[in-house]
Protein backbone atom coordinates (compact mmCIF):
# COMPACT_ATOMS: atom_id res chain seq x y z
CA UNK A 1 0.00 0.00 0.00
CA UNK A 2 1.20 3.24 -1.14
CA UNK A 3 1.39 6.02 1.32
CA UNK A 4 0.44 9.56 -0.48
CA UNK A 5 1.68 12.43 2.48
CA UNK A 6 0.08 15.63 1.51
CA UNK A 7 2.17 18.81 2.25
CA UNK A 8 0.16 21.19 4.07
CA UNK A 9 1.39 25.25 4.17
CA UNK A 10 2.12 26.22 8.27
CA UNK A 11 -0.64 27.98 9.79
CA UNK A 12 -0.50 31.96 9.56
CA UNK A 13 0.06 33.88 12.15
CA UNK A 14 -2.84 34.74 14.07
CA UNK A 15 -1.15 38.14 14.18
CA UNK A 16 -0.48 38.73 11.00
CA UNK A 17 -4.10 37.83 9.80
CA UNK A 18 -5.49 39.83 12.85
CA UNK A 19 -3.23 42.90 11.62
CA UNK A 20 -4.17 42.42 7.90
CA UNK A 21 -8.34 42.46 8.73
CA UNK A 22 -7.48 45.37 10.69
CA UNK A 23 -5.54 47.24 7.66
CA UNK A 24 -8.95 45.97 4.96
CA UNK A 25 -11.12 47.49 7.55
CA UNK A 26 -9.17 50.97 8.31
CA UNK A 27 -9.20 51.16 4.63
CA UNK A 28 -12.59 50.56 3.78
CA UNK A 29 -14.08 52.75 6.31
CA UNK A 30 -11.39 55.47 7.37
CA UNK A 31 -12.62 57.85 4.57
CA UNK A 32 -16.10 57.26 5.17
CA UNK A 33 -15.78 57.70 9.11
CA UNK A 34 -13.76 61.05 8.67
CA UNK A 35 -16.18 62.32 6.21
CA UNK A 36 -19.43 61.46 8.77
CA UNK A 37 -17.51 63.38 11.69
CA UNK A 38 -16.76 66.31 9.58
CA UNK A 39 -20.15 66.76 8.89
CA UNK A 40 -21.68 65.74 12.25
CA UNK A 41 -18.67 67.86 14.66
CA UNK A 42 -17.34 70.52 11.97
CA UNK A 43 -20.42 71.67 10.07
CA UNK A 44 -23.68 71.15 11.69
CA UNK A 45 -22.47 73.02 14.93
CA UNK A 46 -21.77 76.20 12.33
CA UNK A 47 -24.78 77.44 13.05
CA UNK A 48 -25.46 76.84 16.75
CA UNK A 49 -23.79 80.11 18.62
CA UNK A 50 -23.38 84.14 17.70
CA UNK A 51 -20.26 85.19 16.07
CA UNK A 52 -17.01 85.89 18.43
CA UNK A 53 -15.41 89.31 18.29
CA UNK A 54 -13.29 90.47 17.74
CA UNK A 55 -12.24 88.06 14.72
CA UNK A 56 -15.28 86.67 13.40
CA UNK A 57 -17.48 89.66 13.63
CA UNK A 58 -14.71 91.47 11.82
CA UNK A 59 -13.71 88.80 8.79
CA UNK A 60 -17.37 88.48 8.23
CA UNK A 61 -17.94 92.44 7.53
CA UNK A 62 -14.42 92.54 5.69
CA UNK A 63 -15.70 90.11 3.70
CA UNK A 64 -19.61 90.73 3.39
CA UNK A 65 -18.26 94.27 2.42
CA UNK A 66 -16.58 93.05 -0.75
CA UNK A 67 -20.01 91.81 -1.64
CA UNK A 68 -21.77 94.86 -1.25
CA UNK A 69 -19.02 97.57 -2.63
CA UNK A 70 -17.57 94.76 -5.64
CA UNK A 71 -14.14 95.79 -4.64
CA UNK A 72 -12.19 92.89 -4.15
CA UNK A 73 -8.82 94.15 -4.07
CA UNK A 74 -8.56 96.48 -1.24
CA UNK A 75 -9.77 95.66 2.15
CA UNK A 76 -11.83 97.98 4.13
CA UNK A 77 -13.28 97.21 7.65
CA UNK A 78 -16.65 99.35 7.92
CA UNK A 79 -15.46 101.25 4.83
CA UNK A 80 -12.38 102.50 6.68
CA UNK A 81 -8.67 100.86 4.64
CA UNK A 82 -7.53 97.86 6.77
CA UNK A 83 -3.93 96.87 5.25
CA UNK A 84 -3.14 94.08 8.56
CA UNK A 85 -3.84 91.17 6.13
CA UNK A 86 -3.64 90.74 2.37
CA UNK A 87 -6.21 89.85 0.29
CA UNK A 88 -6.63 85.79 -0.23
CA UNK A 89 -8.31 85.00 2.86
CA UNK A 90 -11.13 87.46 2.89
CA UNK A 91 -11.58 86.45 -0.62
CA UNK A 92 -12.63 82.65 0.32
CA UNK A 93 -15.32 83.87 3.55
CA UNK A 94 -16.61 86.38 0.81
CA UNK A 95 -17.56 83.10 -1.36
CA UNK A 96 -18.78 81.61 1.46
CA UNK A 97 -21.24 84.34 1.76
CA UNK A 98 -22.19 84.43 -1.52
CA UNK A 99 -22.89 80.91 -1.96
CA UNK A 100 -24.61 80.37 1.55
CA UNK A 101 -25.88 83.68 2.12
CA UNK A 102 -25.02 86.52 4.91
CA UNK A 103 -25.17 84.53 7.41
CA UNK A 104 -23.08 81.98 10.29
CA UNK A 105 -23.13 79.29 7.98
CA UNK A 106 -21.77 81.08 4.99
CA UNK A 107 -19.24 83.48 7.50
CA UNK A 108 -17.41 80.05 8.73
CA UNK A 109 -17.78 77.60 5.46
CA UNK A 110 -14.09 78.49 5.17
CA UNK A 111 -12.57 77.60 7.98
CA UNK A 112 -14.25 74.65 7.81
CA UNK A 113 -13.46 73.43 4.81
CA UNK A 114 -9.80 74.52 4.98
CA UNK A 115 -9.44 72.34 8.09
CA UNK A 116 -11.10 69.55 6.04
CA UNK A 117 -8.81 69.71 3.60
CA UNK A 118 -5.59 69.65 5.69
CA UNK A 119 -6.89 66.54 7.15
CA UNK A 120 -7.18 64.84 3.53
CA UNK A 121 -3.53 65.97 3.16
CA UNK A 122 -2.40 64.64 6.39
CA UNK A 123 -4.07 61.21 5.01
CA UNK A 124 -2.58 61.68 1.71
CA UNK A 125 0.64 62.28 3.01
CA UNK A 126 0.99 59.77 5.65
CA UNK A 127 -0.08 57.14 3.02
CA UNK A 128 3.14 58.36 1.13
CA UNK A 129 5.38 57.97 3.94
CA UNK A 130 4.58 54.41 4.84
CA UNK A 131 1.84 52.70 2.24
CA UNK A 132 0.05 51.54 5.67
CA UNK A 133 -3.93 52.43 5.45
CA UNK A 134 -3.93 51.86 9.61
CA UNK A 135 -1.26 54.72 9.89
CA UNK A 136 -2.85 57.05 7.11
CA UNK A 137 -6.21 56.34 8.72
CA UNK A 138 -4.53 57.45 12.68
CA UNK A 139 -2.79 60.13 11.67
CA UNK A 140 -5.63 61.78 9.39
CA UNK A 141 -8.04 61.28 12.55
CA UNK A 142 -5.00 62.87 15.08
CA UNK A 143 -5.08 65.37 13.15
CA UNK A 144 -8.93 66.19 13.01
CA UNK A 145 -9.01 65.87 16.71
CA UNK A 146 -6.23 68.07 17.65
CA UNK A 147 -8.54 70.64 19.85
CA UNK A 148 -6.91 73.60 18.29
CA UNK A 149 -7.27 72.05 15.11
CA UNK A 150 -10.84 71.23 15.50
CA UNK A 151 -12.09 74.17 17.55
CA UNK A 152 -10.33 76.45 14.77
CA UNK A 153 -12.60 74.98 12.09
CA UNK A 154 -15.85 76.63 13.32
CA UNK A 155 -14.09 79.76 14.13
CA UNK A 156 -14.03 82.22 11.05
CA UNK A 157 -10.64 83.65 11.27
CA UNK A 158 -7.86 83.05 8.43
CA UNK A 159 -5.75 80.57 10.47
CA UNK A 160 -6.93 77.66 9.23
CA UNK A 161 -7.15 78.99 5.46
CA UNK A 162 -3.00 80.05 5.69
CA UNK A 163 -2.69 76.61 7.66
CA UNK A 164 -4.01 74.93 4.70
CA UNK A 165 -1.92 76.84 2.29
CA UNK A 166 1.48 75.76 4.32
CA UNK A 167 0.50 72.00 5.08
CA UNK A 168 0.17 72.11 1.27
CA UNK A 169 3.25 73.70 0.00
CA UNK A 170 5.16 71.16 2.26
CA UNK A 171 2.86 68.00 1.52
CA UNK A 172 4.00 69.35 -2.19
CA UNK A 173 7.62 69.46 -1.12
CA UNK A 174 7.52 66.10 0.31
CA UNK A 175 5.75 64.67 -2.78
CA UNK A 176 8.60 66.12 -5.09
CA UNK A 177 10.95 64.96 -3.33
CA UNK A 178 9.39 61.48 -3.89
CA UNK A 179 8.85 61.88 -7.26
CA UNK A 180 8.92 58.95 -9.20
CA UNK A 181 9.52 61.01 -12.69
CA UNK A 182 10.25 64.13 -13.96
CA UNK A 183 6.64 64.82 -14.83
CA UNK A 184 5.38 64.20 -11.08
CA UNK A 185 8.45 66.22 -10.07
CA UNK A 186 7.28 69.39 -11.78
CA UNK A 187 3.65 68.82 -11.33
CA UNK A 188 4.63 68.72 -7.10
CA UNK A 189 7.08 71.86 -7.27
CA UNK A 190 4.13 73.97 -9.12
CA UNK A 191 1.81 72.61 -6.52
CA UNK A 192 3.95 74.09 -3.99
CA UNK A 193 4.54 77.32 -5.65
CA UNK A 194 0.65 77.63 -6.11
CA UNK A 195 0.04 77.16 -2.29
CA UNK A 196 2.79 79.58 -1.82
CA UNK A 197 1.44 82.29 -3.71
CA UNK A 198 -2.08 81.17 -1.63
CA UNK A 199 -0.54 81.79 1.19
CA UNK A 200 1.19 84.96 0.66
CA UNK A 201 -2.13 86.74 -0.50
CA UNK A 202 -3.69 84.99 2.62
CA UNK A 203 -0.75 85.81 5.45
CA UNK A 204 1.71 87.19 3.96
CA UNK A 205 5.74 86.71 3.29
CA UNK A 206 5.74 83.80 5.80
CA UNK A 207 3.91 81.41 3.29
CA UNK A 208 7.77 81.56 1.64
CA UNK A 209 9.64 81.33 4.00
CA UNK A 210 8.31 78.48 5.91
CA UNK A 211 9.12 76.16 2.98
CA UNK A 212 12.44 77.21 2.13
CA UNK A 213 13.32 76.86 6.33
CA UNK A 214 12.65 73.26 6.31
CA UNK A 215 13.27 72.39 2.53
CA UNK A 216 17.15 73.94 2.32
CA UNK A 217 18.36 71.79 5.73
CA UNK A 218 16.40 68.90 4.22
CA UNK A 219 18.43 68.81 0.57
CA UNK A 220 21.66 69.75 2.42
CA UNK A 221 21.15 67.19 4.99
CA UNK A 222 20.26 64.79 1.98
CA UNK A 223 22.98 65.72 -0.36
CA UNK A 224 20.14 67.01 -2.87
CA UNK A 225 20.71 70.83 -3.17
CA UNK A 226 21.20 70.58 -6.87
CA UNK A 227 17.57 69.37 -7.08
CA UNK A 228 16.10 72.04 -4.72
CA UNK A 229 18.15 74.62 -7.24
CA UNK A 230 16.69 73.08 -10.68
CA UNK A 231 13.62 72.57 -9.69
CA UNK A 232 12.99 75.77 -6.98
CA UNK A 233 12.55 78.27 -9.85
CA UNK A 234 9.28 76.15 -10.80
CA UNK A 235 7.12 76.83 -7.45
CA UNK A 236 9.53 80.62 -7.38
CA UNK A 237 7.24 81.31 -11.31
CA UNK A 238 3.99 79.60 -10.19
CA UNK A 239 3.96 81.51 -7.03
CA UNK A 240 4.76 84.73 -8.86
CA UNK A 241 2.27 84.38 -11.49
CA UNK A 242 -0.22 83.48 -8.93
CA UNK A 243 -0.02 86.15 -6.74
CA UNK A 244 1.51 89.15 -9.17
CA UNK A 245 -1.91 90.20 -10.81
CA UNK A 246 -3.06 91.59 -7.15
CA UNK A 247 -0.06 92.41 -6.10
CA UNK A 248 0.24 94.59 -8.75
CA UNK A 249 -3.59 95.49 -8.36
CA UNK A 250 -3.32 96.43 -4.97
CA UNK A 251 -0.70 98.82 -5.22
CA UNK A 252 -2.56 100.72 -8.08
CA UNK A 253 -5.31 100.81 -6.13
CA UNK A 254 -3.50 101.68 -2.63
CA UNK A 255 0.29 102.35 -2.83
CA UNK A 256 0.82 102.90 1.02
CA UNK A 257 -0.56 98.86 0.82
CA UNK A 258 2.71 97.43 1.11
CA UNK A 259 4.91 99.79 2.98
CA UNK A 260 1.96 99.32 5.95
CA UNK A 261 1.87 95.91 5.60
CA UNK A 262 5.70 94.69 5.63
CA UNK A 263 6.99 97.80 8.14
CA UNK A 264 3.90 97.07 10.91
CA UNK A 265 2.35 93.01 10.30
CA UNK A 266 5.94 91.81 9.55
CA UNK A 267 8.78 93.76 11.13
CA UNK A 268 7.44 95.38 13.74
CA UNK A 269 5.92 92.12 14.82
CA UNK A 270 8.83 90.23 14.55
CA UNK A 271 11.07 92.03 16.36
CA UNK A 272 9.82 95.54 18.39
CA UNK A 273 9.82 95.50 22.25
CA UNK A 274 6.53 96.84 21.53
CA UNK A 275 5.21 94.48 19.03
CA UNK A 276 1.49 93.61 19.35
CA UNK A 277 0.62 90.70 21.23
CA UNK A 278 4.12 90.14 23.22
CA UNK A 279 4.78 86.93 24.60
CA UNK A 280 8.29 85.45 26.26
CA UNK A 281 9.96 82.77 23.92
CA UNK A 282 8.75 79.55 25.87
CA UNK A 283 5.43 80.38 25.14
CA UNK A 284 4.38 78.04 22.67
CA UNK A 285 6.23 75.01 24.42
CA UNK A 286 3.39 73.95 26.59
CA UNK A 287 1.01 75.51 24.18
CA UNK A 288 2.13 72.19 21.81
CA UNK A 289 1.05 70.49 24.56
CA UNK A 290 -2.55 71.95 24.88
CA UNK A 291 -3.18 72.25 21.09
CA UNK A 292 -2.46 68.50 20.86
CA UNK A 293 -4.97 67.81 23.91
CA UNK A 294 -6.42 65.03 23.57
CA UNK A 295 -3.46 63.48 22.78
CA UNK A 296 -1.12 65.47 24.68
CA UNK A 297 0.23 62.43 27.36
CA UNK A 298 1.32 60.84 24.34
CA UNK A 299 3.45 63.50 23.18
CA UNK A 300 6.82 62.09 25.17
CA UNK A 301 6.11 58.65 23.39
CA UNK A 302 5.92 60.00 20.16
CA UNK A 303 9.01 62.58 20.51
CA UNK A 304 11.32 59.84 21.58
CA UNK A 305 10.16 57.63 19.06
CA UNK A 306 11.21 60.12 16.09
CA UNK A 307 14.24 61.00 18.01
CA UNK A 308 15.50 57.60 17.63
CA UNK A 309 13.99 57.04 13.88
CA UNK A 310 15.70 60.88 13.23
CA UNK A 311 17.95 59.69 10.34
CA UNK A 312 15.51 58.04 8.60
CA UNK A 313 14.54 60.64 5.71
CA UNK A 314 10.67 60.81 6.44
CA UNK A 315 11.16 61.10 9.85
CA UNK A 316 13.78 63.59 9.34
CA UNK A 317 11.68 66.00 7.29
CA UNK A 318 8.75 65.56 9.43
CA UNK A 319 11.22 66.57 12.51
CA UNK A 320 12.39 69.72 10.48
CA UNK A 321 8.66 70.73 9.59
CA UNK A 322 7.50 70.30 13.52
CA UNK A 323 10.52 72.00 15.16
CA UNK A 324 11.48 75.11 12.46
CA UNK A 325 8.45 76.48 12.13
CA UNK A 326 8.46 76.25 16.49
CA UNK A 327 11.94 77.82 16.78
CA UNK A 328 10.96 80.70 13.93
CA UNK A 329 7.37 81.66 15.53
CA UNK A 330 9.13 81.65 19.43
CA UNK A 331 11.77 84.29 18.38
CA UNK A 332 9.11 86.53 17.11
CA UNK A 333 8.20 89.28 20.24
CA UNK A 334 4.67 88.56 18.45
CA UNK A 335 2.68 85.33 19.58
CA UNK A 336 -0.91 84.07 19.36
CA UNK A 337 -1.74 80.56 19.84
CA UNK A 338 -3.00 80.27 16.43
CA UNK A 339 0.37 80.53 15.02
CA UNK A 340 1.51 77.41 16.01
CA UNK A 341 -1.04 75.63 13.62
CA UNK A 342 1.40 74.75 11.48
CA UNK A 343 3.55 72.67 13.41
CA UNK A 344 0.44 70.59 14.28
CA UNK A 345 0.34 68.22 11.10
CA UNK A 346 4.04 66.82 11.39
CA UNK A 347 2.97 66.51 15.04
CA UNK A 348 0.15 64.28 13.97
CA UNK A 349 2.16 62.50 11.64
CA UNK A 350 4.82 61.43 14.28
CA UNK A 351 2.23 60.76 16.34
CA UNK A 352 0.49 58.61 14.17
CA UNK A 353 3.54 56.94 13.00
CA UNK A 354 4.04 56.27 17.10
CA UNK A 355 0.50 55.08 17.91
CA UNK A 356 0.60 52.25 15.12
CA UNK A 357 3.81 51.07 16.18
CA UNK A 358 2.61 50.55 19.38
CA UNK A 359 -0.38 49.04 18.83
CA UNK A 360 1.40 46.45 16.35
CA UNK A 361 3.60 45.52 19.72
CA UNK A 362 0.47 45.23 21.77
CA UNK A 363 2.28 48.01 24.05
CA UNK A 364 -0.57 49.85 25.77
CA UNK A 365 0.91 51.23 28.64
CA UNK A 366 1.21 54.88 27.10
CA UNK A 367 -2.15 54.89 25.22
CA UNK A 368 -3.72 54.15 28.71
CA UNK A 369 -1.42 57.20 30.16
CA UNK A 370 -3.23 59.41 27.97
CA UNK A 371 -6.75 58.11 28.70
CA UNK A 372 -5.96 58.23 32.72
CA UNK A 373 -4.50 62.03 32.06
CA UNK A 374 -8.06 63.43 30.07
CA UNK A 375 -10.13 61.70 32.86
CA UNK A 376 -8.09 63.80 35.20
CA UNK A 377 -8.03 66.54 33.34
CA UNK A 378 -11.55 66.30 32.37
CA UNK A 379 -12.91 65.22 35.95
CA UNK A 380 -10.99 68.62 37.30
CA UNK A 381 -12.80 70.86 34.82
CA UNK A 382 -16.51 69.52 36.08
CA UNK A 383 -15.86 69.17 39.97
CA UNK A 384 -14.67 72.75 38.88
CA UNK A 385 -17.73 73.97 36.92
CA UNK A 386 -20.23 72.54 39.91
CA UNK A 387 -18.21 74.63 42.37
CA UNK A 388 -18.81 77.81 40.16
CA UNK A 389 -22.23 76.98 39.68
CA UNK A 390 -23.33 76.36 43.20
CA UNK A 391 -20.69 79.11 44.42
CA UNK A 392 -21.46 82.12 42.25
CA UNK A 393 -24.46 81.18 40.00
CA UNK A 394 -22.31 81.64 36.58
CA UNK A 395 -25.54 80.12 34.71
CA UNK A 396 -28.88 81.93 35.91
CA UNK A 397 -31.99 79.48 35.76
CA UNK A 398 -32.76 80.38 32.36
CA UNK A 399 -29.77 78.71 31.20
CA UNK A 400 -30.26 75.28 32.55
CA UNK A 401 -30.07 74.00 29.06
CA UNK A 402 -26.73 75.64 28.16
CA UNK A 403 -25.92 74.37 31.33
CA UNK A 404 -26.89 70.63 30.42
CA UNK A 405 -24.92 70.82 27.60
CA UNK A 406 -21.86 71.71 29.51
CA UNK A 407 -21.97 68.86 31.87
CA UNK A 408 -22.53 66.29 28.46
CA UNK A 409 -19.46 67.98 26.82
CA UNK A 410 -17.52 67.00 30.27
CA UNK A 411 -19.42 63.73 30.53
CA UNK A 412 -18.58 63.09 27.08
CA UNK A 413 -15.14 63.91 27.35
CA UNK A 414 -14.93 61.49 30.69
CA UNK A 415 -16.88 59.05 28.99
CA UNK A 416 -14.69 58.63 25.56
CA UNK A 417 -11.06 58.54 28.31
CA UNK A 418 -12.26 55.85 29.92
CA UNK A 419 -13.15 53.99 27.27
CA UNK A 420 -9.30 53.97 25.78
CA UNK A 421 -8.36 52.95 30.04
CA UNK A 422 -10.44 49.91 29.24
CA UNK A 423 -9.16 48.79 25.79
CA UNK A 424 -6.19 50.69 24.73
CA UNK A 425 -5.49 48.34 22.13
CA UNK A 426 -9.14 48.40 20.80
CA UNK A 427 -10.57 51.87 21.36
CA UNK A 428 -7.67 53.83 21.83
CA UNK A 429 -8.81 56.96 19.61
CA UNK A 430 -12.19 56.78 21.40
CA UNK A 431 -11.15 60.49 22.81
CA UNK A 432 -11.68 61.92 19.35
CA UNK A 433 -15.59 61.59 20.06
CA UNK A 434 -14.84 63.34 23.14
CA UNK A 435 -13.10 66.14 21.76
CA UNK A 436 -15.61 66.57 18.56
CA UNK A 437 -17.95 66.86 20.91
CA UNK A 438 -16.64 69.45 23.15
CA UNK A 439 -15.57 71.03 20.03
CA UNK A 440 -19.09 70.73 18.76
CA UNK A 441 -21.14 71.71 21.66
CA UNK A 442 -19.33 74.28 24.01
CA UNK A 443 -19.49 76.95 21.78
CA UNK A 444 -23.62 76.74 22.54
CA UNK A 445 -23.09 75.89 26.29
CA UNK A 446 -21.93 79.05 27.14
CA UNK A 447 -23.55 81.03 30.05
CA UNK A 448 -25.19 84.09 29.00
CA UNK A 449 -23.02 86.82 30.55
CA UNK A 450 -20.09 85.32 27.79
CA UNK A 451 -22.51 85.49 24.86
CA UNK A 452 -23.78 88.45 25.85
CA UNK A 453 -20.37 90.27 25.98
CA UNK A 454 -18.66 87.91 23.24
CA UNK A 455 -21.21 87.26 20.56
CA UNK A 456 -22.76 90.39 20.34
CA UNK A 457 -24.50 90.41 17.26
CA UNK A 458 -26.99 87.95 18.77
CA UNK A 459 -28.58 90.52 20.81
CA UNK A 460 -28.34 92.71 17.34
CA UNK A 461 -30.50 90.04 15.54
CA UNK A 462 -32.95 90.50 17.91
CA UNK A 463 -33.51 94.24 17.67
CA UNK A 464 -32.58 94.01 13.53
CA UNK A 465 -35.87 95.85 12.36
CA UNK A 466 -36.19 98.66 14.65
CA UNK A 467 -32.43 99.05 13.90
CA UNK A 468 -32.96 98.40 10.00
CA UNK A 469 -35.14 101.62 9.94
CA UNK A 470 -32.56 104.06 11.45
CA UNK A 471 -30.52 106.48 8.99
CA UNK A 472 -27.29 106.43 11.18
CA UNK A 473 -25.05 104.42 13.29
CA UNK A 474 -22.85 104.76 16.66
CA UNK A 475 -20.81 102.45 18.58
CA UNK A 476 -18.28 102.92 21.05
CA UNK A 477 -17.00 99.11 20.84
CA UNK A 478 -15.37 97.70 17.16
CA UNK A 479 -16.77 94.41 18.26
CA UNK A 480 -20.20 95.56 18.79
CA UNK A 481 -19.68 97.90 15.90
CA UNK A 482 -18.43 95.27 13.05
CA UNK A 483 -21.06 93.08 14.26
CA UNK A 484 -23.87 95.84 13.64
CA UNK A 485 -22.20 96.37 10.43
CA UNK A 486 -22.12 92.69 9.03
CA UNK A 487 -25.71 92.21 10.87
CA UNK A 488 -27.58 95.36 8.56
CA UNK A 489 -25.42 94.71 5.84
CA UNK A 490 -24.59 98.52 6.53
CA UNK A 491 -20.57 99.33 6.50
CA UNK A 492 -21.31 103.09 7.40
CA UNK A 493 -21.04 102.55 11.78
CA UNK A 494 -19.34 106.07 12.76
CA UNK A 495 -17.04 105.16 16.33
CA UNK A 496 -17.53 106.71 19.56
CA UNK A 497 -14.39 107.49 21.47
CA UNK A 498 -12.47 103.94 19.80
CA UNK A 499 -10.10 103.76 17.38
CA UNK A 500 -8.02 100.40 18.40
CA UNK A 501 -6.81 98.15 15.24
CA UNK A 502 -8.30 101.18 12.86
CA UNK A 503 -6.00 103.88 13.94
CA UNK A 504 -4.18 103.48 10.27
CA UNK A 505 -7.22 103.86 8.35
CA UNK A 506 -8.79 106.82 11.18
CA UNK A 507 -5.88 108.49 10.45
CA UNK A 508 -7.12 109.52 6.87
CA UNK A 509 -8.17 112.55 6.59
CA UNK A 510 -10.92 111.68 4.49
CA UNK A 511 -12.17 109.67 7.60
CA UNK A 512 -12.51 112.18 9.76
CA UNK A 513 -16.57 111.76 10.00
CA UNK A 514 -16.27 108.40 11.33
CA UNK A 515 -14.40 109.84 14.46
CA UNK A 516 -16.96 110.76 17.04
CA UNK A 517 -15.49 111.92 20.04
CA UNK A 518 -16.62 113.14 23.60
CA UNK A 519 -16.51 116.65 22.56
CA UNK A 520 -18.76 116.67 19.83
CA UNK A 521 -20.81 113.94 20.45
CA UNK A 522 -24.07 115.92 20.92
CA UNK A 523 -23.35 117.83 18.01
CA UNK A 524 -23.48 114.54 15.94
CA UNK A 525 -26.25 113.44 17.42
CA UNK A 526 -28.55 116.64 16.79
CA UNK A 527 -27.00 116.77 13.10
CA UNK A 528 -27.92 112.63 12.69
CA UNK A 529 -31.18 112.77 13.86
CA UNK A 530 -32.29 115.62 11.54
CA UNK A 531 -31.87 113.02 8.47
CA UNK A 532 -33.75 110.40 10.07
CA UNK A 533 -33.47 107.83 13.01
CA UNK A 534 -30.27 106.63 14.92
CA UNK A 535 -29.44 103.35 16.26
CA UNK A 536 -26.73 103.34 18.62
CA UNK A 537 -24.69 99.78 20.27
CA UNK A 538 -22.69 100.40 23.46
CA UNK A 539 -20.55 98.43 25.55
CA UNK A 540 -20.86 99.79 29.31
CA UNK A 541 -18.52 97.71 31.08
CA UNK A 542 -16.01 100.63 33.04
CA UNK A 543 -16.56 103.59 34.25
CA UNK A 544 -15.50 105.48 31.13
CA UNK A 545 -18.30 103.74 28.95
CA UNK A 546 -20.80 104.83 31.43
CA UNK A 547 -19.79 108.76 31.44
CA UNK A 548 -20.13 107.84 27.20
CA UNK A 549 -23.78 106.60 27.98
CA UNK A 550 -24.58 109.56 29.40
CA UNK A 551 -23.55 112.45 26.75
CA UNK A 552 -26.27 110.99 24.62
CA UNK A 553 -30.15 111.86 24.98
CA UNK A 554 -31.98 110.18 27.23
CA UNK A 555 -35.53 110.18 24.85
CA UNK A 556 -34.14 107.25 23.12
CA UNK A 557 -35.80 103.32 23.79
CA UNK A 558 -33.01 101.12 25.59
CA UNK A 559 -32.66 97.75 25.31
CA UNK A 560 -30.25 95.86 27.85
CA UNK A 561 -28.47 92.37 28.03
CA UNK A 562 -25.35 92.21 30.39
CA UNK A 563 -23.03 95.15 29.15
CA UNK A 564 -24.43 95.96 26.43
CA UNK A 565 -26.97 98.30 25.55
CA UNK A 566 -28.81 98.90 22.23
CA UNK A 567 -30.79 102.63 21.71
CA UNK A 568 -32.96 103.55 19.18
CA UNK A 569 -33.38 107.65 19.26
CA UNK A 570 -36.31 109.21 16.80
CA UNK A 571 -35.95 111.83 14.26
CA UNK A 572 -35.94 114.61 15.39
CA UNK A 573 -38.99 117.33 14.27
CA UNK A 574 -38.31 120.21 12.44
Amino acid sequence: MTLHHTILPPPANPLARNASRTSTAVERWIVPGLLLAFVLFYLLPLMTHGLWIPDETRYGQISQEMLLSGNWVAPHFMGIRYFEKPIAGYWMIAIGQAIFGDNLFGVRIASAVSTGVSVWLAYLIARRLWNDPLKSGACALLYMSFGLVAGQAGYANLDPQFTLWVNLSLVALWFALDSRSSRERIGAWAMLGVACGMGFMTKGFLAWLLPVLIAVPYMLWQRRLGELLRYGPVATVVAALVSLPWVLAIHHQEPDFWRFFFWHEHIRRFSADDAQHARPWWFYLPLLAASSLPWAALLPSTLIDAWKNKRQPATGFLLLWLVLPLAFFSLSKGKLPTYIMPCLLPLALLMGHTVVGLLEQAKSRAIRVNGIFNVVLAGAALIALIYLQATRGIYENTEMFSLSLAYIVLAGWIISSALQISRPLLLWSAPALGIWLLVALLPAAMPGQIVNSKMPDQFIAEHIDALGETTSLLSNDLGAASALSWRLKRPQVDLFNTVGELKYGLDDPAMASRKVTKENVGEWMTEARKKGAVGVVMRVNSVQEVQEVAMLPVDGKRYQRGNLEILIFPQSRP
